[in-house]
């Protein structure tokens, strides 16, 4: 049995199995972490070229992060020394940024998340490095209609398996696999609150929708088998079978009548190219 709780009656920076229903307080916070951390991603666009390292775009991310009156909410979470997540081609997630230079061809998740004023705004986009192949372009291109199809079913009444059956459906109807041991997450005030966002699913099961719910929609999808592994550096998730990757990921609220998405690129750059 799903278990909901007002945000205003409970522990907002305490994580428990019971979901949160935030307020109208909640949606205005939620709105400018989101709107930033978006911003962040639409200054990137013009860096993400060949011969950049991950190390070079994450100082860039922090920068701009800083300057617009928020602070990173991956550097020093559970250890990890950066401001964002940036995986490349075959990594699913997770990505450490460092010296590996851009080379064309490359396809890029990178992948941002910003405090404001207490609340999280959670978002990743694809990037395409020079001259991409065929495959790969397709692969960001079917990746972002899954999201967008899971987004569609966020409403109330509908349920977290009629979103991740939007995805599952539409991913493997192109012979794609769906990840299935990464899911999105509830937040907030928290980074990662209940419920867990599943990427693949039966319509009908897990908790159902209900205004005030805040949480992240971010399918990965393989060009291959479902399967990952992880790295010995206890972060970097890959394919198993090499295959290529892509992940596009929003933080949206549920709305009376649907949701709302508070991470949508000001400048309308949600996908590529840009």
């Amino acid at each position: 049995m799903t278990e909901y709780v007002l945000a205003s009656e409970a522990s907002a920076r305490t994580r428990s199995h019971a979901i949160k229903l935030h307020d109208a307080e909640g949606f205005e916070g939620m709105r400018k972490a989101g709107r930033l951390a978006a911003e962040v991603l639409d200054a990137l666009v013009p860096h993400v070229v060949p011969g950049v390292t991950t190390g070079e775009l994450d100082d860039i991310v922090r920068e701009h992060m800083l300057r617009g009156g928020g602070i990173p909410a991956t550097l020093g979470y559970r250890g990890f020394t950066h401001s964002c997540c940036i995986s490349l081609n075959h990594v699913v997630c997770h990505g450490i940024p460092g010296d590996r230079a851009l080379k064309d061809g490359d396809i890029a998740n990178i992948d941002v998340t910003v405090i404001v004023d207490g609340w999280h705004g959670d978002t990743s986009r694809m990037f395409l490095v020079g001259d991409v192949g065929i495959k790969a372009k397709r692969l960001v291109d079917v990746t972002y209609e899954c999201m967008m199809l899971g987004i569609e079913q966020a409403r109330p009444g509908n349920t977290m398996g009629d979103v991740a059956h939007a995805i599952q459906s539409f991913a493997e109807k192109h012979r794609y696999g769906v990840v299935r041991d990464f899911c999105g997450h509830g937040l907030g005030q928290l980074f990662h609150d209940a419920p867990e966002v599943v990427h693949a699913g039966r319509p009908g099961t897990g908790p159902e929708l209900k205004p005030g719910m805040f949480f992240t929609i971010e399918p990965m999808i393989n060009i291959g088998k479902p399967g990952v592994k992880m790295l010995d550096d206890g972060w970097t998730a890959v394919t198993r079978d090499r295959t290529l990757s892509a992940q596009f990921e929003h933080s949206i609220g549920i709305t009376e009548t649907g949701c709302e998405i508070f991470t949508k690129s000001p400048k309308g750059l949600d996908r590529p190219p840009y």
